[in-house]
């Protein structure tokens, strides 16, 4: 064994807590007992002793090898089956957004319910049509995702986006809503701000009537008889989606997860004033008992035509 091999081996040796005692014969054969702090025998070899129980190598040692370990995690927590984070909080990401795919630019507005409900106006009166109630009492948020519940007596709860009304633009949201009472209809919808229906129209670019919510509605109201054209899209209402309506003077467009789903370019459905964006869960009884239904948001976005600030 070489020098060099000896120093290697003996710093390997210190470096995991090894007692090492250096033996050195001199020149007639006799053996040498070179002791721990005996600097003179020791700098041919640079050799070191540790003695048991000391905490750090010294300084020229190598470091000491570990074993093997995991990674600390990172990046965004895994999910689990039930869809939740290991701390138990809701896993949602935005997929493909009309935004995105169309270059709609960045929002003028925008809600992700990190703040609760505020900017909005919930409504506090009669239900649909004048069925049921819409209270506040029904809109809950948890962890950035806002709820309406409607429960078995028609109570339930709407809320409008008044603040920023435009008319021409852009709107999306992600929404999902459970299979529900065939009683209770999702919607997010346009209004108009001069709270002249049905001649200032009204476009429901979501409705989920369909209460295993498989298949989602348009509606386009206009006119002072309250006409309506509608269509149609077979999607998976139970899960996340990003719905979205682009008004301009010659056509209204819905898009889903990015996708065009309907468009109109009959100058006679058009809107004629601004509108903002409200979201609803509203009460059509059909008889019998209700079942709790729920719908829920997870953020709203508002755009402009150009791009630009409104």
């Amino acid at each position: 064994m070489t020098v060099d091999e000896l120093e290697q081996l003996i710093r390997k040796l210190v470096a995991q807590g090894v007692t090492v005692l250096l033996f050195v014969l001199g020149p007639g054969g006799e053996l040498v007992d070179v002791t721990p702090g005996d600097e003179a025998a020791r700098p041919s070899a640079r050799s070191s002793v540790q003695s048991p129980g000391e905490d750090t190598a010294p300084p020229d040692a190598p470091p000491l090898a570990l074993a093997p370990t995991d990674p600390p995690a990172t990046g965004d927590p895994a999910p689990s089956d039930d869809g939740t984070t290991a701390g138990g909080e809701p896993v949602t990401t935005d997929g493909t957004t009309a935004a995105a795919a169309l270059g709609w630019g960045e929002p003028v507005r925008t809600d992700d319910f990190t703040d609760g409900t505020s900017g909005w106006n919930i409504y506090d009166g009669p239900g649909h049509d004048g069925n049921g109630r819409r209270t506040p009492d029904a809109v809950s948020v948890q962890d950035g995702v806002l709820t309406i519940t409607g429960d078995g007596e028609g109570n339930t709860a709407g809320m409008a986006w008044t603040e920023g009304s435009q008319q021409y633009g852009r709107w999306e949201g992600r929404v999902k809503a459970p299979a529900s009472d065939p009683s209770y209809n999702a919607l997010l919808l346009l209004w108009p701000t001069a709270e002249n229906f049905p001649v200032g129209g009204e476009i429901d670019f979501m409705e989920m009537m369909d209460p295993s919510r498989q298949t989602t509605d348009i509606f386009v109201h206009y006119g002072a008889d309250n006409s309506q054209i509608d269509g149609s899209v077979d999607i998976d209402g139970t899960e996340w989606h990003n719905w979205a309506v682009e008004w301009t003077p010659d056509r209204i467009t819905a898009y889903v997860d990015g996708e065009q789903w309907f468009e109109t370019t009959d100058p006679t459905v058009q809107p004629p004033g601004p509108m903002h964006l409200c979201i609803q869960l509203d009460w059509f009884p059909q008889g019998g008992s209700v079942q709790e239904s729920t719908m829920q948001v997870d953020w709203v976005r508002q755009y402009t035509l150009d791009g630009g600030t409104s």
